[in-house]
């Protein structure tokens, strides 16, 4: 990050890499106050969501910066995505252990751009500073719904049908392959796939294209970051039905991408990478029965096929079930910071 000249003048950084990216944006005032105006249309809400990345946890050391830029961006867009939300703008803080580089910021602020003209969204503030500690890049996303709208994840109730967008599994299998690529090999991946699981862990791809689906149909929603039977698990304790709720999921049933039906063909026991290991940036949606069909042909019409793999319980405890029938035990459930 440091091996280029530096640049520890904060206000130039400021306006050579980062007000260009708030130039579509009119409440960003070119970055030259402290604070920025966000106004919601007219019978809207505004949807804030807040998250996080850190070298060596989210993104590994030496990762393109490029790749960081988006990730940053599309992680919290995710969320957004989740519940039904159009993204309008969004902050960013910065923090480094040494002054970065111009090559970096270059390559970090074009990823950057690029994940906001796929998003639809433009930065409109932050912070930029130095401090011990690994690289981490902090984003507050802020999106709009119209008033009362907005998709919770507390309103499931059973009978619900699961539903879940894209595939599983890609982006833990992705993280595998950038730590040991020989694996690729024992898999028996083309390049081409490789290159796809690699893709999915470095560029989450929001969901913003199931917008419609949600806000017509689904009755809870949230992005699964930290894995499948985790992420549902939060669902069902956070259900306001008044008593623990639970679920099935059917494993034969969870959507996978070719290279990860391959490489789980290759290794059984990655299976889990499907249900537990995080990076997905999918969307879980709960359905009622009546509008399940429904849901599922408007996702495929807007671009955005989604799967049903299981169903809300009235019993607490999410099961993962095999195609005999019998339970299958996970070690973990998902990814956990502490």
């Amino acid at each position: 990050m440091a091996d280029d000249e530096a640049n520890p003048d904060e206000e130039a950084l400021v306006s050579t890499f980062f007000a260009p990216l708030a130039a579509g944006y009119p409440g960003a005032l070119d970055l030259k106050d402290d604070c920025a105006l966000i106004e919601p249309a007219p019978g809207s809400d505004l949807v804030v969501t807040t998250d996080a990345i850190a070298e060596g946890v989210d993104f590994l050391p030496g990762a393109c910066a490029a790749d960081v830029g988006w990730k940053a961006l599309a992680v919290n867009v995710s969320d957004l995505a989740a519940k039904g939300a159009r993204p309008v703008a969004y902050l960013m803080a910065l923090s480094f252990p040494q002054a970065p580089g111009r090559d970096w910021l270059a390559a970090f602020t074009t990823g950057l751009s690029q994940a906001q003209k796929a998003f639809g969204i433009n930065l409109a503030g932050g912070d930029i500073d130095r401090r011990p500690g690994p690289l981490s890049a902090t984003v507050t996303a802020f999106g709009s719904v119209a008033h009362g709208t907005m998709v919770p994840r507390t309103r499931a109730q059973a009978g619900d049908r699961l539903f879940v967008s894209g595939t599983l599994g890609d982006a833990a299998l992705g993280l595998d392959l950038r730590r040991s690529p020989q694996l690729a090999a024992s898999w028996s991946l083309t390049p081409e796939e490789g290159a796809h699981l690699v893709a999915r862990y470095d560029r989450p791809q929001p969901r913003l294209a199931l917008r419609q689906a949600l806000l017509a149909h689904a009755r809870a929603a949230m992005d699964v970051s930290d894995g499948l039977v985790k992420d549902l698990s939060r669902m069902c304790a956070a259900s306001q039905s008044g008593n623990p709720l639970g679920a099935i999921l059917e494993a034969a049933r969870l959507p996978l991408s070719p290279a990860a039906t391959k490489a789980i063909a290759a290794d059984p026991g990655l299976t889990r990478a499907a249900l537990a290991w995080g990076d997905d940036y999918e969307v879980l949606a709960a359905v009622p029965p009546h509008a399940a069909r429904a849901f599922a042909d408007q996702a495929l019409a807007d671009g955005c096929p989604v799967c049903e793999i299981g169903w809300i319980t009235a019993q607490p405890g999410v099961h993962v079930v095999g195609t005999d029938g019998q339970p299958i035990a996970l070690a973990r459930t998902g990814w956990d910071h502490f």
